[in-house]
């Protein structure tokens, strides 16, 4: 055969990028690594629809808030960076095939953003290295009662010392959703329908220029459109018709969002030695016209609300890596977050005072400020066996809210963040690993926000502007076996909780029959959870992805009740109660895949999501199935699949409580669904190694995609 020899150019050898047929799972020092493989983008077409695939994390489809380990307060990152694109917006404008892998941070280092409870959820999209002209097409349709429509485009081209790229997704949809809530004090039944029409485009265009083997400049801009329509209808039906109300709803939405970054990076003549810098410019505005109108019993004139909010980010990052030698490495680095949030209110309506008169309804302006500067250093140390990573990360913030003009609220406070992480290796097929963080969950605007964020004629819901941070200190033990043909982890987890953030539920006092909801801090508590992942693959043919998780949490909350005499609740006494709810929360999910033959495959998934405890009701268990089917086309070039979603129909939120009156009801949406979907990748087939930045290994792999 003769002299066998590598590429004398390195560089042609490096990031050949290979799209995996199977999702897999790797536990590392830090985090979760799930690599999406072409299974699970069968799921559906956007990031969204494959989140509930996923260990630990949960995303209601109805309002599309994201959980993990059943907390809500999680950041979400694309790439290493965040958006000012709210998260149920963002999640389906990603294309599932755009998405390289998803790494679940549970208990980030000092290197990280201390913001988030229960961690950050990063997902990396897919870095084009061809040379050349190159690019992914993909088209997709989701339907049950209305259309839902998808599409993408990603154009690259890689030549020298230049990589331009840009890309285009679009998004249109139609979604029906209908609930009741039924209350026994007073005998009334609520209905609910609603009908939601959405248009959204996301553009990106960059470019990365290598000025030499040493310096790289990266500079590229999102820009996204998203046009919304709501129309909703709320009855409200009691024993006597003459009581009845109803309420028609209409709101019409727009908002635009446009992020800047520039990026510089050089690397020292040692590997891995390099300082970069990074600034990050991100602004928002949105514009929400609200009409409502009353027919029935309801005294309240039709009104018009308008609410137009404009956010602005700035983000200078500047980090500094250094492997001191073979086995140890430091970090370190300066950072500078500066919020700014101004919402502008203005209403046609009436209200009612607390003498019960009914005057025309405020307008309000609110402005919400809050600077963080921050600096953070790690080191870590590789031992035979051992390793581990010390951190510290220190943050001054500044926080100031004006209401109307008028200073409403301020705090200034200094933090300091520790994290540590120790791993043991006895062998190749065992790992065990401790860590510990401090984390913090700032309020969001919608928690702060004085101004009435929505509303039906029982009830309303308002931020609350003295709202403190709450912190959270956590530790996690976890422990990986790897055999032939796959590996499983298990993790245990407690968390202690500061000045907790929580629901408070207040009785109108303008009409005992409504309810207020806002938010208010609460004192220490705690939470704990036990996890279960594996990876197997039984046969060539059959690999299975399973999951079950488990989570303990002591919940406070404070909420109004009505001491009655008779049936009228207008001469009854109102009385404070602070709640306590010890919530136990577990849900178990399973993924297969079937490979038939080297161009068909098929999956099957199921969850499960037992009963839920809540400050306010009680959640029943809820359980799905989907089965899809995925064929190869064009030499391996193009893949055509279809998903049906919920096949057995059972998706749905229900839920029983007594606070502050007793109810029941459920919410549904259109979760039945058939998805079909076709994409297909061209352009050339050589690789060029020269990678845009790369904050720590695959994070931040930013250039291509459409993010």
């Amino acid at each position: 055969m003769g002299e066998i020899f590598l590429e004398e150019d390195a560089e042609a050898l490096d990031e050949v990028v290979v799209v995996a047929d199977v999702s897999t799972i790797q536990q590392k020092i830090d985090r979760k690594v799930i690599t999406v493989g072409k299974d699970l983008t069968t799921s559906g077409p956007t990031a969204s629809d494959i989140m509930n695939n996923l260990p630990s994390v949960s995303i209601d489809q109805q309002s599309g808030e994201l959980s993990l380990r059943g907390n809500p307060n999680v950041r979400v990152m694309v790439d290493g960076k965040l958006s000012n694109v709210p998260i149920a917006q963002l999640l389906k404008q990603i294309p599932s095939t755009s998405i390289k892998q998803i790494e679940l941070i549970t208990n980030p280092s000092a290197k990280y953003n201390p913001e988030g409870m229960s961690g950050i959820i990063n997902i990396i999209l897919h870095k084009n290295v061809k040379l050349g002209f190159n690019g992914n097409l993909s088209v997709g349709l989701t339907y049950e009662k209305q259309a839902k429509f998808n599409s993408s485009i990603d154009l690259n081209y890689r030549n020298g010392k230049f990589n331009l790229y840009g890309s285009w997704g679009n998004n249109v949809s139609k979604n029906e959703r209908n609930g009741n809530v039924n209350r026994s004090n007073d005998n009334s039944q609520q209905l609910f329908q609603f009908l939601e029409s959405r248009k959204s485009n996301l553009f990106k265009i960059g470019m990365d220029y290598y000025l030499n083997e040493k310096n790289t400049l990266s500079v590229f801009t999102n820009q996204n459109i998203y046009d919304g329509n709501t129309n909703g209808l709320t009855q409200i039906i009691y024993d006597n018709p003459a009581f009845n109300q109803n309420q028609l709803f209409n709101q019409l939405g727009d908002n635009t969002s446009s992020q800047y970054n520039f990026d510089y990076k050089h690397d020292f003549d040692k590997e891995g030695h390099n300082i970069e810098l990074e600034a990050d410019y991100n602004n928002f505005a949105d514009n929400q016209d609200g009409n409502f109108s009353f027919t029935g019993a309801s005294p309240i004139p039709n009104y018009q609300d308008f609410v137009d909010t404009k956010r602005d980010r700035i983000t200078v990052n500047l980090d500094y890596v250094n492997p001191l030698s073979e086995t140890a490495k430091l970090e370190t680095g300066l950072e500078a977050r500066l919020y700014e949030t101004n919402i502008d209110y203005s209403s046609t309506g009436f209200t009612f005072n607390s003498l019960g008169d009914l005057i025309p309804t405020p307008s309000t302006k609110f402005n919400y400020k809050r600077d963080i500067y921050s600096a953070y250093a790690t080191f870590g140390k590789q031992m035979e066996k051992w390793s581990y990573q010390l951190g510290l990360r220190a943050e001054t913030v500044t926080v100031t809210a004006d209401t109307s003009n008028v200073r409403s609220f301020e705090n200034d406070y200094l933090q300091v963040y520790p994290s540590a992480f120790v791993t043991f290796n006895p062998s190749e097929k065992n790992q065990y690993q401790i860590s510990y963080s401090r984390r913090v969950d700032r309020p969001g605007i919608s928690q702060v926000n004085p101004i009435r964020e929505w509303s039906t004629p029982l009830i309303s819901s308002f931020g609350n502007s003295d709202l403190r941070p709450q912190f959270t200190n956590s530790v996690e033990l976890n422990y990986t076996r790897k055999m032939k043909g796959g590996s499983i982890t298990t993790g245990v987890f407690y968390r202690i909780i500061e000045d907790e953030i929580n629901r408070a539920v207040f009785i109108d006092r303008t009409d005992l029959n409504k309810v207020i909801l806002t938010y208010d801090n609460f004192d220490n508590t705690t939470a704990f959870g036990f996890e279960l992942s594996s990876n197997i693959r039984p046969t060539k043919w059959w690999m299975i992805n399973g999951s079950f998780d488990l989570y303990s949490q002591t919940q406070k909350g404070i909420t109004e009740k009505l001491d009655t005499q008779g049936n009228n609740p207008s001469i009854g006494d109102i009385y404070t109660e602070t709640i306590t709810v010890d919530n136990v929360a577990w849900s178990a999910r399973m993924f297969n895949n079937f490979k038939l033959n080297k161009k068909l495959s098929l999956s099957a998934f199921g969850m499960y999501r037992g009963k839920t405890k809540g400050l306010q009701f009680n959640i029943i268990p809820m359980y799905f199935v989907n089965v899809g089917a995925r064929y190869s086309l064009w030499q391996g070039k193009g893949t055509f699949s279809i998903n049906y979603n919920d096949i057995f129909n059972t998706v749905k939120f229900g839920f029983n409580g007594d606070n502050p009156f007793p109810s029941t009801g459920a919410f549904n949406w259109e979760s039945n669904t058939v998805n079909v979907s076709l994409s297909y990748r061209f352009g050339g087939s050589n690789y060029r190694a020269k990678s845009r930045k790369r904050r720590d290994k695959d994070e931040k792999s930013g250039s291509g995609g459409i993010f």
